[in-house]
């Protein structure tokens, strides 16, 4: 222990007396985690804030969309669900608790006295809000009367106020869609941002008054979404589902659906899984530079053994074993490359932060523990392995050469 302390000791004191030598030595070290970190931070900060995201869906969500291939529409076949398929899951599938059918009727222009705005506009029923885990936070949400009787009411996101300039309680005001006026029975709760676009920009009708606008010949992109009612028998809702929805949609046996169920667990863990394998591309990328790095502190530290021969063949000529030089000089190596780590972390971390910072409604960066561990790990064996020629060629100095050596 003795030893290991001194050899550290007089490694400290070796980088404090070249100190920009030192510095330009680890500099591809530290230019090398600091990219690493700078990367990751920003990938997980992102990564944390869609699964934050998809957390407001609820876990416990399955949804079914029509499966269409690009091949497929470019071709002019597209696939649909039907209004029928709601009230086939309704009745036929005992592990929905309740479920929520949207579509869009296509037009996105809302008015209110000489304003407009372009908002996405969706037709749903008074499901919506418990199968999403959305709801008003003034007036009310739609309710089962209002989809029954096809009513002109709407239910708006906050952004809407804005960009309308409707008042801060816009509940009981009239808005104009698709040529008919709809009565603002309550505004969501605001849900913020993300990838800088607004998740508030938006107005809920009635299921019912979403299909009178877009009559009878038109065949809107429907979806479902499902509240299962036992998370422990998920899978075996979605085969049921799967089953009523091949019946309802009479494909045979050899066919393939025509539809897909996902779960908003599913879709979190598919973000994370394109995260994940962008930051292990871009880590193999920036490795490149701990390469280089690391090639920079072995030739650093063959002119160190050159410069100190002579000090070397004292060391050895006082009884010093050759073990003791190779310990000294790996230490030294290693000792450089860790600092080198350290700093590049601290850069790293500092970039992220400045960078989403400067990035309009980016999430905040966020640098996991394994990344902190790696990149001090990676940086320590940078060391080991790019300071074990020097530091043999070192320890296998003849003393009575080293002491001759000029």
């Amino acid at each position: 222990m003795n030893l290991f302390l001194e050899s550290l000791r007089s490694a400290l004191a070796s980088i404090r007396a070249h100190r920009l030598r030192s510095f330009l030595t680890s500099l591809g070290i530290v230019i090398g985690v600091a990219s690493v970190i700078t990367v990751i931070s920003l990938i997980q900060g992102l990564s944390k804030s869609v699964s934050d995201q998809f957390e407001g869906l609820g876990g416990n969500g399955l949804t079914i969309r029509p499966h269409n291939e690009f091949k497929d529409v470019m071709r002019g076949k597209v696939n649909y669900l039907n209004f029928e398929d709601v009230a086939q899951l309704h009745l036929r599938v005992d592990g929905i608790r309740n479920l929520s059918p949207v579509f869009t009727p296509g037009f996105s222009e809302v008015r209110f006295t000489g304003m407009s705005a372009t908002a996405q506009v969706f037709a749903t029923s008074a499901s919506y809000q418990e199968v999403n885990g959305r709801y008003a936070r003034l007036g009310r949400f739609l309710s089962d009367s209002d989809d029954a009787g096809a009513r002109r009411v709407a239910v708006i996101g906050e952004k809407l106020i804005d960009d309308l300039h409707l008042p801060p309680n816009p509940v009981g005001q009239f808005v104009l869609y698709a040529n008919e006026w709809f009565k603002i029975v309550g505004v969501m709760e605001k849900r913020g941002e993300i990838f800088g676009m607004s998740q508030d920009n938006y107005m809920i009708i009635p299921f019912k008054t979403g299909r009178s606008i877009i009559g009878n010949n038109t065949r809107p992109q429907l979806q479902i979404t499902v509240a299962v009612r036992d998370l422990g028998r998920l899978d075996a809702t979605r085969s049921h589902i799967r089953m009523v929805m091949r019946q309802a949609h009479r494909l045979k046996a050899e066919d393939s659906d025509d539809f897909e169920i996902e779960s908003a667990d599913q879709i979190a863990k598919s973000f994370d899984k394109l995260s994940s394998t962008v930051t292990l591309v871009m880590s193999g990328v920036v490795g490149i530079a701990l390469l280089v790095g690391g090639i920079g502190i072995m030739n650093i530290m063959l002119v160190s053994v050159k410069e100190r021969t002579r000090e070397i063949g004292i060391c050895k000529a006082i009884g010093a074993r050759s073990r003791d030089i190779l310990l000294q000089f790996l230490i030294e190596a290693v000792t450089l490359s860790l600092l080198g780590g350290l700093l590049g972390l601290a850069i790293g971390y500092a970039l992220g932060v400045a960078i989403a910072a400067m990035i309009p409604d980016f999430p905040p960066a966020v640098v996991p523990w394994w990344a902190v561990a790696l990149s001090v790990l990676f940086s320590g064996s940078v060391g080991v392995v790019f300071g074990v020629v020097p530091a043999s060629q070192a320890a296998r100095l003849d003393p009575i050469d080293a002491l001759r050596y000029e």
